[in-house]
């Protein structure tokens, strides 16, 4: 019986997550986050490597320092065992390994074996969830990602098997011939979730991110009134703006729910997948997936007119064809929402004016001052205590805005919003400034997640906010 044995019984005997084994600290297991520990000793680095090199597989005997991964067999049960050196200190963490038969087992009474994953990420409230062959799953919890603890690495085939139950034939068939393919699955009661299987180095790999299956509303979101009103628009262009995973799609969704209860029109939504799924309120609500029921946002687009909307939201404004039928249909008289990858408001004028031939540019800048009515630049922030919460930057298009587009003097632009903060706008510094004012963020959050770093750095001076983390910052 090795030495190690009698520590991962309690394991056992307690259902807990994991035992720890650290120099200079007593053993301890976890459970539910909680730490229990399982003897009044400290471990010694002497005693750790005796009990690692008296389990260790003979491959990796004299060679598992500085780090390595192996798998332990006690009775009927294997763990993991991670080893890791630093320092000279030695640390080991053993979980209990779940075999895909014991997923399996399970498959008929929770659905298709992926579903197992995904439940877990939800009840972990992650975002993200991301299968990649050799590796474990892991989980973006508030922005970061962690592994989960228990289950051995995945191969290609164990993924590719997962993957496929849960594809249409369609799907399957895009998939063989690109090497990659995005779509939507919904586990009835749980959530719905966002797909992309694609292929890597080492295989095949897949992101899932959560979509909650209720809908979100902007009292929810707490979305500022500006925000709010400009569901009441009868026509232009509005953009959602930010970064990938910034949070783009749940506003949108709110804005979309909120003309849904308050207004009697039509509308035609566009994604690639469809995310929220909007059932008829006061509106008629179309929605259509870009590979299932039309070939690109831009063709979807360019019949729309003839589906009599009033409202159409495009879920990313990609390429330049998409742009251009876009604001064409914002100038037939339309309310047209939308989302760029850019991370400000004056960026975002400068994106879509990019996208066209030099010759094309002043026309487009004509037709943006004329038909943009807003943008929306957000970005996620991890709360305190747990969380994320979005700082937005608010550009509303008023007449000397509208100039300042026609002229190409985007540059002017911030200037505009710190003067109009009357109206509702507000720059992505005050916003982080606001939200570290509340206690929602820390200061360094708001630092790294600000675009204008020296900008942010004198409102916080004026408002005598601590900057320690400016030497932290320095030295990583």
């Amino acid at each position: 019986m090795a030495e190690i044995d009698a520590f991962l019984n309690v394991l056992l005997q307690y259902s807990a997550d994991k035992l720890c084994i650290s120099t200079g600290e007593s053993p301890c297991i976890i459970k539910e986050n909680k730490k229990i520990s399982v003897s009044n000793t400290s471990a010694s680095q002497e005693w750790i490597i005796k009990v690692i090199e008296e389990i260790v597989p003979s491959s990796l005997q004299g060679k598992w320092m500085p780090e390595t991964s192996f798998d332990y067999q006690l009775s009927t049960n294997t763990f993991v065992c991670n080893v890791k050196q630093i320092d000279g200190n030695t640390s080991a963490v053993f979980s209990k390994k779940v075999e895909e038969s014991a997923i399996i087992q399970g498959e008929k009474q929770g659905g298709y074996v992926i579903d197992k994953f995904l439940r877990l990420m939800v009840k972990k409230n992650g975002s993200d969830l991301h299968m990649t062959s050799g590796e474990s799953p892991i989980v973006r919890v508030d922005g970061d990602l962690m592994k989960l603890e228990g289950f051995a690495p995945f191969s290609t085939k164990e993924l590719e098997r997962m993957f496929f139950e849960i594809m249409t034939e369609k799907h399957q068939k895009h998939f063989q011939s690109h090497n990659e393919v995005d779509f939507a699955y919904e586990i009835e009661d749980v959530a719905r979730f966002r797909c992309n299987v694609y292929m890597d180095r080492n295989g095949i790999a897949g992101a899932f991110r959560f979509i909650p299956n209720e809908v979100v509303t902007v009292e929810a979101l707490k979305l500022p009134t500006a925000i709010v009103n400009l569901g009441y628009l009868s026509k232009g262009l509005v953009l959602v703006t930010g970064p990938t995973g910034s949070g783009k799609s749940t506003t949108l969704c709110a804005m979309i729910d909120f003309v849904n209860r308050v207004r009697t029109d039509h509308i035609i939504t566009i994604e690639d997948p469809i995310e929220f799924v909007h059932n008829n309120k006061k509106c008629l609500v179309n929605q259509r997936e870009v590979g299932e029921h039309t070939d690109s946002f831009a063709s979807a687009l360019r019949v729309a007119l003839r589906e009599d909307p009033d409202i159409v939201m495009v879920g990313e404004m990609r390429d330049l064809e998409t742009i251009a039928i876009a604001l064409e249909t914002a100038e037939t008289g339309h309310l047209v929402f939308g989302t760029l990858h850019t991370t400000t408001a004056a960026s975002t004028v400068d994106r879509i004016v990019d996208q066209f031939p030099p010759g094309q540019q002043e026309q487009i800048r004509v037709l943006l001052a004329d038909e943009l009515k807003a943008v929306v630049s957000q970005t996620l922030c991890k709360k305190i205590g747990g969380g994320r919460v979005a700082a937005m930057e608010i550009l509303l298009i008023t007449p000397a805005v509208s100039n300042l587009i026609r002229e190409g003097k985007t540059y002017q632009i911030p200037s505009i919003i710190q003067t109009a903060k009357g109206l509702g706008m507000t720059t992505l510094n005050d916003s982080l400034i606001n939200l570290v004012k509340k206690k929602n963020i820390e200061p360094r959050e708001a630092y790294i997640k600000a675009v204008d770093k020296k900008g942010i750095e004198g409102i916080m001076k004026r408002e005598n906010i601590p900057m320690g983390f400016l030497d932290e910052i320095a030295l990583s």
